[in-house]
């Protein structure tokens, strides 16, 4: 088991910046692939970001792309999403889930997609205001 506990949510104007962390814990030695998700009240939960957590290869939702990045800290086991000019759309409740090997590598891009994470953090709410 892989325990996620994020952290750095909160209230920022429209243009504004935040960065969340994601801190893992537990059996980590089997994370092949970290990410972030995010759900707006109403909508599905929605792929914002990952990355592959040997090689630190990133893939970006194009919503986001430019404005946010994606990065992991080794030694800590702590996933980071910087995000700088918040828009109100990004307003949303965001989590962080990690993958563990099954046989997917990156390159088949399957790591946009949420069934692909073994696990999930309680989430972490963004709100931007306009």
């Amino acid at each position: 088991q892989v325990q996620l506990v994020e952290s750095g949510g909160g209230l920022v104007q429209a243009g504004g910046s935040l960065r969340l962390s994601c801190a893992a814990s537990g059996r980590t030695s089997s994370t092949y692939a970290m990410g972030w998700f995010r759900q707006a009240p109403g909508k599905e939960r929605d792929f914002v970001t990952a990355l592959s957590w040997i090689s630190a290869n990133a893939l970006y939702a194009d919503s986001v792309k430019g404005r946010f990045t994606i990065s992991r800290n080794t030694s800590n086991f702590t996933l980071y999403l910087q995000m700088n000019s918040l828009k109100p759309e990004d307003t949303a409740v965001y989590y962080c889930a990690a993958a563990s090997w099954v046989g997917v590598t990156w390159v088949s891009g399957e790591y946009v997609k949420s069934s692909r994470y073994h696990y999930w953090g309680q989430g972490t709410q963004v709100t931007v205001s306009s």
